[in-house]
């Protein structure tokens, strides 16, 4: 077997998207057999370093890679020149997914199977991209929320279209770093998201409006914001507005190792967000031990329980503070909280993987 990734980035940033796709050349890297290949094309990223790279691949199968520095046209041509001797495309995004159908078209016999995320196929497609998806092998979508989004835009046989949960990565587990050891002097909130004036679905608004009353129900508590864009200077003026500066840390981006510390020193984790289509961060808090506070929307229903945390409603400000605070009132069970993040490991994640494309 030979197979190829394409993807929009797997290194240029670390919101879901990209983690997600690094899983998936870890799996078919970990699945291949001595005489298999994976390849691969990134759109974004402008180059890889080794040790980024060393992780998610075993030197012996990657057979060839190519970064293109944002050049559409070198995405394609490289793409489609890697394509060659291949029995398998994945593709990331559905945007790319034209590419996929093109080397089909030139290598009769090529499958390939697209990745759905979240809200990038949560929409009208494109005349090139409804082409595509016609010709696609399989649909893995990151949960039943997302599967029926797609089914709403384009009709397809709903037997190609199965669902594939997103999986923690084993780089952000963790090991070695025993949370109940880093203690903070107040109750902190964690929220990690991309601050971007594109992305106001997240909640970070509803977070800070929220404020107020949480600090009234939980004095001293702190909420710790991670993440950089182009809208943080509207959300420092919103803290302003509701008086809260001193109970709103703006931490900017972080790597995973600090992200690791994030996650080990919280007390709960929110993130409101209207649009997930998985919300791999709520796992990754999970991993922790942490109990999760997410929107009753998307796809965050099929990852939270009650056992790992609490839904509101999207946008209900007062629900939200609620929540919040009866959640760092509560006694959790962190040992629960990782067994339902566990429902969502690599190993199960590369076997069910396994199983798809054995088929």
């Amino acid at each position: 077997m030979k197979t190829l990734l394409l993807a929009p980035e797997l290194f240029t940033t670390d919101s879901g998207i990209p983690r997600i796709l690094r899983l998936y050349l870890k799996a078919l890297c970990d699945l291949s057999n001595n005489n298999d290949q994976v390849r691969f094309v990134t759109l974004n990223d402008t180059s890889i370093d080794s040790s980024d790279l060393r992780p998610y691949t075993v030197a012996s199968v990657l057979d060839r890679w190519e970064a293109c520095c944002r050049d559409k046209g070198r995405f394609i041509r490289t793409a489609l020149g890697l394509s060659g001797g291949v029995n398998l495309i994945i593709c990331g995004h559905v945007a790319q997914l034209p590419v996929a159908w093109l080397a089909s078209c030139l290598r009769p016999g090529l499958r390939y199977a697209l990745v759905a995320h979240g809200i990038e196929v949560w929409r009208p497609f494109t005349f090139w991209e409804r082409r595509a998806l016609r010709g696609a092998w399989r649909i893995f979508c990151v949960s039943g929320y997302t599967r029926g989004e797609v089914l709403k835009s384009i009709r397809l046989a709903p037997s190609r279209l199965v669902v594939l949960p997103n999986a923690l990565d084993p780089e952000l587990t963790p090991d070695g770093i025993d949370s109940s050891a880093i203690t903070t002097s107040q109750p902190v909130i964690l929220a990690v998201s991309r601050l971007s004036a594109s992305d106001r679905y997240k909640g970070i608004d509803h977070l800070i409006e929220a404020m107020p009353a949480v600090l009234k129900a939980a004095p001293g508590t702190k909420l710790r914001i991670v993440g950089r864009g182009d809208d943080i200077h509207r959300l420092q003026n919103l803290v302003r507005d509701h008086g809260v500066d001193t109970a709103v840390e703006f931490a900017g981006y972080v790597d995973d190792r600090q992200l690791r510390h994030e996650l080990a020193r919280c007390t709960i984790f929110a993130l409101p967000s209207q649009k997930e289509g998985f919300g791999l961060v709520y796992l990754e808090a999970m991993a922790y031990g942490k109990p999760c506070i997410a929107a009753q929307a998307g796809g965050a229903p099929e990852v939270i329980t009650a056992d790992s945390g609490r839904l509101v409603p999207y946008g209900d400000v007062p629900a939200l503070s609620a929540a919040c605070a009866q959640a760092l009132s509560t006694p959790w069970d962190p040992a629960a909280i990782r067994a339902c993040a566990l429902r969502f490991s690599y190993p199960a994640f590369r076997e069910h993987l396994h199983r798809l494309i054995a088929a």
